[in-house]
């Protein structure tokens, strides 16, 4: 086994060795069983103190990825699996998504997550650097020409599509959330709360990666049900007005808005109302409660490890529910 620690590097040298030993495990060089270097052996060989070589093995086997005999030394522990998970951005939502999907896992599964923010060289590079080197792969896919073409070189039978049906074929594994009938039906049971309202302005800023389906039933919603509406792409027209209700896909517009509440004396859910999309943890707190369009991140996070833990095909949508608040 190479361990190849670069000492100009911005990475601890430690967590270039619990990286090392997790790419040999990947790539099959280390399997179930087999002995360490021992921890002397790794200072000589690699000019490495004792200590950034304990915390290395210690973090590893924190982790179950190894275990120590006494007398013996450092052994791969059994049936070690290292997943890939590629996310597109850390929000607060993705946070209960993760942490979800890992404490779902058994502890001998390892995962690395990575972040693509919507850029498609990012994406390649993370998939291609990974390819061969895991047991599995869960990925959040976006819209991009080439996105198909990088997965195509994956096994489907190790590939679990997240979050939005887009690249998706009836061969691929995937758990999804629907942007389009599901959000018309969410929409449709707050239809008494927007009732309240004049008008009910959709802000979708131009800078969102959301899709844009969820626009075309936003629009079928307020025709079906005779409201006035408005989108608003541009976040400097967003100014907000006594008697209409407003929906975001975006927290940065939320903040936008509440501070206009205050700016204005107005009281969310009375004087103007406001719907957000996706759940976060702090969303029942905010003000007296932000209501909320949503999926059920935590759900999604069990079904992709699930995808992990068993052997075989899944194929899944979770559903979107409203959560109603004093917001609107």
């Amino acid at each position: 086994m190479n361990l190849d620690i670069n000492f100009n590097s911005d990475v601890p040298k430690y967590q270039q060795l619990v990286n090392a030993i997790n790419d040999a495990l990947a790539n099959n060089t280390l399997t179930s069983g087999d002995a360490l270097p021992s921890v002397n052996s790794i200072c000589n060989n690699y000019s490495l103190s004792r200590d950034t070589v304990f915390k290395a093995y210690t973090i590893l086997k924190e982790n179950s990825v190894i275990e120590s005999v006494p007398n013996k030394g450092y052994y791969v522990a059994n049936d070690t699996r290292k997943v890939l998970l590629v996310l597109d951005t850390f929000k607060a939502y993705k946070e209960v998504l993760y942490h979800s999907f890992v404490n779902n896992l058994p502890k001998n599964v390892i995962v690395d997550v990575q972040f693509h923010h919507y850029n498609i060289s990012n994406f390649k590079t993370i998939l291609n650097n990974g390819k061969g080197k895991y047991y599995k792969y869960v990925v959040m896919s976006f819209n991009h020409k080439d996105v198909p073409v990088i997965l195509s070189e994956f096994d489907n039978e190790k590939l679990l599509l997240i979050d939005w049906n887009i690249h998706s074929t009836d061969t691929k594994n995937y758990v999804f959330q629907d942007f389009g009938k599901a959000f018309y039906n969410a929409l449709t049971e707050a239809i008494i709360p927007f009732k309240k309202y004049k008008k009910v302005v959709f802000v979708y800023p131009s800078y969102t990666s959301h899709p844009t389906e969820s626009l075309t039933y936003f629009k079928k919603f307020c025709e079906s049900h005779n409201l006035k509406y408005k989108i608003i792409t541009n976040t400097s027209e967003f100014i907000i007005t006594k008697g209409e209700a407003y929906i975001s896909v975006s927290d940065r517009v939320l903040g936008m808005f509440l501070e206009q509440c205050r700016s204005n004396n107005f009281e969310p859910g009375t004087d103007v109302g406001f719907l957000s999309y996706n759940e976060t943890p702090m969303k029942q707190f905010i003000y007296k409660g932000i209501s909320v369009i949503s999926t059920d991140f935590q759900e999604l996070g069990a079904k992709a490890a699930a995808f992990i833990k068993q052997d075989k095909p899944l194929q899944s949508y979770i559903p979107t529910k409203l959560i109603l608040r004093e917001s609107l």
